[in-house]
């Protein structure tokens, strides 16, 4: 309906302007006097050019054409079309009823050709939409500018060439603001209205105001006699047309110039502090400061609350004007990320913007490089890269903006980086107050004279002469001055009163508040009090590596540039020789084979392929890849590499043998939490609904069994997907029908207990192994290389069963890939399991090691466990009788047969089924059974619990009860329960284990 509407409109325009020159006695030479007046390219409804006849005499434009920059992009005026003089005519370009239409582009051009299709009439180009539109100012004889208001079909909306070119705010004399005529004809700008940031109060030119062509023009703000005011420390200067209204320019600070506020270059540049003020005329502005001054003097990779940011230094004399210098990451691909207009540093001052916002943006990774650039984005100004992962807090110079590039104490964007190794790491605040710090440097550090603060000013503590922190080490301050509350601070200043460090709670910790990680992580509840040592966090108890110790390069060094996540083998190959690696950034799937011990592009895949969206285009940000049951390819992507500022959660299906354009795709935005465009999907596998429905897994949206009838057109599986910014697993059941933009639906949460030193949580892979009927979830080096097993428990819930550390033998990498071999493909009992390192290091992706090859897991029985029989004690040979000397020969005894002891067996079994569980943070009682025989036990019982440093309570009652206190734990995990029975006259000692698995509640 809006396209017919639309369609009248133009018809309407071109018979008004044929009837205004229906009684035209001659027609003039249109060529000369039609010209392109206005153009949206950027239209809500539809694009268009518009026209206008400057002549005296009607412009007969029938079959003339219309085209942007592509000579196959036509439109052509049907006959009978006549511009009437000084009228308008717009022509819609990409209305689909009209034949050859097209739209206009940010970067395009609108050409009028006659009606031979070849004589160029007018044209007009542009590098980007206009915020308005483009039309000529004064009305079809000026230059093409920005408008103030679209006018189509009518006399453009202009605004004055007048613009504000300098402001005296803090004048000895008087205050001013100074306006200029860029134009080669005077402006008259009598009765424009001077206003500073307050409406209330206002200036207004007197008549007769003229500003000459080229020439500029002060006005006095604040003479008494008219009532004038004065300009402020942070005001406004702004000028409105004679309505009062419509603002004609205007320009803001924060501060008063130490001379004056001017436009340099001038009179079109931007503004910046002048080297003078010139009050009417043009304006002084001071030397150019040396661009290479400014330096990158801080970088968040891993995302403050908003997003990846980048901070620069002014380390120069002279004010630096860095307005529209841009900055790109290690992808070339990647849009610039200006600098706002306005942007002058001063001598010292920092500045700090971030990388993904405005989108498209970019974000930062955890090996990647920053580069900045002056406003022509080719004149280099300043790099940094880094590898290694992400900074706990973030990378600075030290000292700021010529020291060398290292981990920063704490984030201080827009301010002085924090160097310092010293830093607050452990707070007791009840029963007994005291603070721990931390050396983060390999030499000890003298602190004399450091003073630490609770949240108020009073009652500081110095620290004495001599206090120093051994290199590494820790240091205990137990005498404080200021007494800690349940809501209070800690704050750590060094002799000039420069803020080292701080850490406030709102309750005391319990505990304490320690950095988990020790020395780096954030503040969290510890597990237990630790003054002057290591801290002990909560978390997983890992354990070592359950496969080889060692692992080996197992790719070649010219396979993958950087970038390897994702990796799986395929199912579809029982000798385990194939493999699939999503690459992130630049998007490219890759399908390997193994020759020997090295994984090589398979036949025709060489080089990789790149992924597209359904309608094949864009770049997904590939990170996470698995086969379904179909033989598909799914790919998980966080992003579209072409908006990358942009979160885009989906995950798509494949099959590279006929196209890389995805079959169907799932928006997974919808379900999960609100993400930074870096900080998405990571990993996605499969698990059967056959495991699931066997092991009662739990369906949390529905809160009953999972039944897979809830979820037609699923297939036989869930998915299950990896989520860096929660370090969570997500379970979803994905549609797929005939549609291409697909259906899912979140079936469930899995916490995978995953945190990095820094304290958030993190997961860059997961991964179902069908042999042991486990979730295997990785995390990279912010997590030091831990992975997690993951079972179904008894309430239908996956929880952390083992944690294991990385292997002893393979650095701690930014590995975000983890596959393990089918059980097919054991060789000897065992099977490879494969890495792949996003940070390509030492020039190589993906390394190999193995681990045993495991049957697959039975179902613990709802009975008891079978007691363990105890061996029977071998009987000791008596001592035999010796013959004793005789005056006479006698015959020699016998020796007579010992009587044979009765078995005496002992016993250690659960009295509940099941397994045994106890949660985090709570203490549990545990009930076990002692059986003896012949008797019943009296002996004395020891109960140890791995990770507890002393024995457990407990009770044995005389019908063989056995009652266990378990301590509360901090750590989720499995834990050792050992259960020694001492033994008495008639039973020997026995000892039997226990797994006793700790989760959250």
């Amino acid at each position: 309906m809006r396209r017919l509407l639309q369609l009248s409109l133009v018809g309407a325009l071109a018979s008004s302007a044929l009837a205004a020159g229906a009684f035209a006695p001659a027609q003039a030479d249109p060529l000369a006097d039609v010209k392109v007046n206005e153009v949206e390219s950027n239209g809500d409804t539809f694009d268009w050019v518009e026209l206008v006849n400057t002549g005296t005499t009607a412009a007969d434009v029938s079959g003339w054409v219309v085209k942007d920059n592509d000579d196959t992009h036509a439109v052509t005026l049907p006959a009978s079309t006549v511009i009437a003089p000084g009228a308008h005519l717009a022509v819609n370009t990409d209305d689909p009823a009209v034949t050859g239409s097209f739209g206009l582009g940010g970067a395009d051009s609108a050409r009028v050709f006659a009606a031979d299709g070849t004589t160029l009439v007018d044209a007009y180009s542009w590098t980007t939409h206009s915020a308005i539109t483009y039309g000529r100012c004064p009305d079809a004889t000026g230059a093409l500018v920005t408008t103030k208001l679209a006018t189509k079909g009518a006399a453009n909306n202009c605004v004055s060439p007048v613009h504000i070119t300098e402001v005296e705010s803090n004048g000895d004399a008087t205050d001013w603001i100074e306006v200029h005529n860029p134009s080669p004809v005077a402006a008259d700008v009598s009765g424009f209205v001077v206003k500073d940031s307050d409406d209330a109060r206002a200036l207004t030119f007197p008549a007769g105001s003229v500003v000459a062509p080229q020439g500029y023009l002060a006005i006095d703000t604040d003479p008494i006699a008219v009532n004038g005011f004065g300009l402020g420390g942070a005001d406004s200067a702004r000028i409105f047309a004679a309505d009062g209204t419509t603002l004609v320019s205007s320009y803001s600070w924060t501060a008063h110039a130490t001379t004056t506020w001017g436009r340099c270059p001038g009179p079109s540049g931007d503004f910046t502090t002048t080297a003078a003020g010139t009050k009417g005329a043009a304006n002084s502005c001071p030397s150019a400061f040396d661009p290479l001054d400014v330096k990158l003097n801080e970088v968040e990779s891993n995302g403050d609350v908003v997003a990846d940011w980048v901070e620069v230094v002014n380390t120069g004399a002279t004010p630096a004007d860095i307005s529209g210098w841009k900055l790109i990451d290690a992808d070339p691909s990647h849009p610039f990320v200006s600098v706002p207009a306005n942007t002058v540093l001063q001598p010292g001052a920092f500045f700090a913007f971030y990388t993904e916002f405005p989108p498209p943006g970019f974000g930062l990774g955890a090996e990647d490089t920053v580069t900045l650039y002056q406003a022509d984005g080719t004149t280099l100004v300043d790099t940094y890269g880094w590898t290694g992962g992400h900074a706990g807090t973030t990378y600075g110079r030290c000292p700021d903006g010529a020291g060398a590039w290292q981990e920063t104490t704490v984030s201080t964007r827009g301010a002085a980086n924090a160097c310092s190794p010293i830093r607050v790491n452990e707070v007791s605040s009840n029963p007994n107050d005291w603070v721990e710090l931390v050396n983060l440097s390999n030499a000890p550090v003298d602190v004399a004279g450091w003073v630490i603060k609770d949240s108020t000013d009073t009652n500081p503590t110095t620290l004495p002469s001599p206090t120093v922190v051994p290199a590494d080490g820790h240091l205990l301050v137990s005498t404080l001055a200021a007494g800690l509350g349940s809501a209070d601070s800690v704050r750590l200043l060094d002799p000039a009163a420069k803020l080292i460090d701080s850490f406030s709670w709102t309750a005391h910790g319990v505990p304490t508040y320690a950095r988990c990680a020790d020395g780096v992580g954030a503040f969290v509840a510890s597990a237990s009090a630790t003054p002057g040592a290591v801290n002990d966090c909560p978390g997983l108890q890992t354990q070592p590596w359950w496969g080889s110790a060692t692992v080996s390069v197992s790719d070649e060094a010219a396979t993958f540039p950087a970038d390897a996540s994702g990796v799986t083998f395929d199912p579809s190959d029982p000798t385990g020789r194939t493999l699939w690696v999503a690459q992130n950034k630049v998007g490219t799937l890759w399908k390997l084979t193994k020759d020997g011990a090295t994984w090589k592009p398979a036949s025709g895949w060489t080089g990789g392929k790149n992924p597209r969206y359904a309608d094949g285009t864009g770049a997904p940000d590939t990170e996470g890849v698995a086969l379904g049951t179909d033989g598909a390819v799914y790919l998980a992507s966080e992003r579209n590499n072409d908006v990358s500022g942009v979160s885009k959660n989906t995950i798509l299906r494949y099959q590279p043998t006929v196209s890389m354009s995805a079959t169907d795709e799932w928006d997974l935005n919808p379900l999960l939490p609100a993400l930074g465009a870096n900080l998405g999907l990571e990993g996605v596998t499969f698990v059967p609904d056959s495991v699931l429905t066997a092991g009662g897994f739990v369906d949390q949206s529905a809160g009953t069994p999972y039944d897979p009838a809830d979820y037609p057109g699923h297939g036989t599986t869930l998915a299950v997907v990896a989520v860096e910014g929660t370090g969570q697993l997500y379970v979803v059941a994905l549609e797929q029908t005939a549609a291409v933009q697909e259906t899912a639906h979140l079936v469930a949460t899995i916490d995978p207990e995953l945190l990095t030193n820094a304290g958030p949580a993190g997961a860059m892979d997961v991964s179902w192994d069908p042999e042991t009927q486990r979730l295997w979830a990785l995390c990279d080096d912010s997590c030091d290389g831990t992975t997690v097993a993951l079972e179904l428990d008894d309430t239908g819930a996956f929880s952390v069963a083992d944690a294991y550390d990385r292997p002893v033998g393979m650095p701690n990498l930014n590995n975000e890939g983890l596959a393990l071999a089918p059980q097919s493909a054991c060789v000897a009992g065992h099977k490879e399991v494969v890495w792949s390192d996003d940070g390509d290091t030492d020039g190589h992706s993906l390394r190999s090691g193995t681990v045993p090859c495991t049957a697959p897991p039975t179902v613990e029985p709802p009975t008891s466990p079978t007691p363990t029989p105890t061996p029977t004690p071998t009987p000791q040979p008596q001592p035999q009788p010796q013959p004793q000397p005789q005056p006479q020969p006698q015959p020699t005894p016998q020796p007579q047969p010992q009587p044979q002891p009765q078995p005496a067996t002992v016993t250690i079994a659960k009295v509940a089924k099941g397994l045994i569980v106890t949660t985090v943070g709570e203490r549990e009682r545990l009930v076990l059974r002692v059986v003896t025989s012949p008797a019943a036990p009296t002996g004395t019982v020891r109960v140890r619990l791995s990770g507890v440093d002393r024995p457990l309570e407990a009770r044995l009652r005389d019908d063989g009860r056995l009652a266990v206190r378990l301590p509360a734990l901090q750590r989720v995990g499995k834990r050792t329960l050992t259960v020694v029975y001492r033994g008495d006259d008639l039973h020997p000692r026995t000892r039997e284990q226990f797994t006793v698995r700790v989760r959250r509640s």
